[in-house]
Formats: structure tokens, sequence, C-alpha cells
């Protein structure tokens, strides 16, 4: 293809992919009341009295938004995202289409196999993420002031919750990021299992941080999956190092001398002093 059959084909993939956003962003855009109501539905809001008073028995927060044109940014901000995620689908399959033509065979093979395994560990991530939220929400309330309640802006909210499922779905790939390394020969599954004392302090910090808990289960519940998936990926791993120190002892090196054709063996069926 020529350079500009790449850009009409670039421009066809996004018109596609912009589409199917632009309607998914409608028709999120026609819930968004419901979808802003999952969104905070982690948040340990405050009941009011008729006063207007908070009256909880337990730390709270109350529950807001700031300004006139908030409500209008949060609802867009929330149907946008719902759009973006309602259309992977497609704009990746137009992605993958774009990239495909100039991928080889195995390339193919290997892209599509850390698709499929890559964007169920990102939604798991995700899914992790949104579960502790509550907990998280309640731990930092937990410093407020006695004398002070705390204003909840959904927009803060929002953010923070997406920094979290961000966060979380990244961390769930770290294995498959491990696995693609020991396939281009960059890490070794012997190196990669040297580091499980420095990875398992590493993943324990990093849950201990994200689940801001004095409760111990919910860091091993975050802590559990992602150091199973880590032991995964060394054995995964160490699989392919084996296959492929098979491979390379079943050819023949480059640097080794291929054998000598096979020389002239003297006719033993004559007489010793006969001349031809």
């Amino acid at each position: 293809m020529t350079l500009a059959d790449h850009l009409r084909e670039l421009r066809s993939r996004l018109v596609k992919a912009i589409g199917a956003v632009i309607v998914t962003t409608i028709v999120a855009g026609l819930f968004y009341k419901q979808l802003i109501d999952i969104v905070i539905a982690p948040l340990p809001g405050c009941t009011t009295l008729e006063g207007g008073s908070p009256a909880s028995s337990g730390r709270c927060g109350v529950i807001a938004t700031n300004g006139l044109l908030s409500p209008v940014t949060l609802a867009l901000k929330v149907s946008l995202t719902a759009g973006l995620i309602g259309a992977s689908p497609v704009w990746l399959y137009q992605l993958w289409r774009f990239l495909a033509p100039g991928l080889r065979r195995s390339e193919k093979k290997y892209t599509l196999a850390f698709l499929a395994t890559g964007i169920p560990l990102f939604l798991t991530g995700a899914a992790f993420a949104y579960a502790v939220l509550p907990t998280t929400a309640r731990v930092l309330i937990s410093f407020t002031p006695g004398q002070a309640t705390n204003i909840l802006p959904v927009d803060d909210f929002l953010d923070l919750a997406t920094r979290m499922v961000v966060v979380f779905g990244l961390s769930f790939e770290l294995p498959l990021l491990l696995i693609m390394l020991n396939l281009a020969g960059v890490l070794s599954a012997r190196r990669m299992s040297g580091w499980w004392r420095y990875m398992l302090i590493g993943i324990t910090v990093f849950a201990a941080i994200a689940t801001p808990s004095s409760d111990p289960l919910s860091m091993l519940a975050l802590a559990g999956p992602i150091t199973a998936l880590y032991l995964a990926a060394c054995a995964i791993s160490w699989l392919n190092d084996r296959r492929r120190a098979r491979k390379s002892t079943a050819t023949l090196s480059p640097d080794e001398p291929s054998p000598l054709p096979a020389l002239h063996e003297p006719d033993h069926s004559r007489p010793a002093g006969s001349r031809s």
C-alpha cells in the first residue's frame, strides 16, 4: 500500500472507532443518573435530617456537587467514560485491523493471545479496585476531625476511582509483561525466579498502600492474586526456556563445522601389489 492508501485506511478505521464511541456515549448519557449511582455507591454518605444536618453514628461524608455546571460536567464525564468502555471491542478491533497487515503470522498469533489474556486480567484488576473502594473511602474519611463534616465532591471521587481502576488493572498485567520479556529473550525464567523475595515484598507493600485498611484480609485479597499470577508467569517462562533449549540443541549451531564427506575407501578385493 502507498502512503495515501495507508492514510485513507487510517481515516476509515478512526471514523468507525469514533462513531462507535459517540453512539455508546449517547446511549450511556440516557442512563447517566444510574451510572453515577453505581460510581458513588462505595462512598459512605451521611443520612440527613430535615434541617439538613448530617445524622450518622459513624464517620461519613456529605456527597455533593460544587457549582451549577458541575452536574453537567459530571454527566458528560461519566457518559464518555462509559462510552469508551462500552465501545472498546469496536475500537480495539479497528486498531487490530489496521495493524494486522504489517504483522507476520507468528506475530499475529502472539498479539491475539496477549489481547485475549490481557483484557480479562485488566478487567479483573478493575473489579478488585471497585471492591476495595468502600474500605478505602472509610479509612480516608476516618481522618476527618471530630468537629468537622467532610464534603465529598463526586468529581473528586470519580477521579480517584478512575486512578484506582487503572492502577489495579495495570498491576494485574505484570505477569503478561514478564512473559512478553521472556518470549523476546530479554528475561530468563531463572532470573525471574531469583527475584521472588523482592517481588513478594513489593507486591505486599503495594497491596498495603492500595488497600489502606487495618484488616489484613483486604491486603491479602489483592496481594494473593498478584502473587499467584507472578508464580504462573515464572512457570510459563520456565517451560518456554526449556522448549527453547531443546530446540537449540536439536539444530546445528552456525559456528559448528559440518561433517566432512566420507573419503573413497580402497577396494580390498584386489591383491595388495596389483596395479590398475
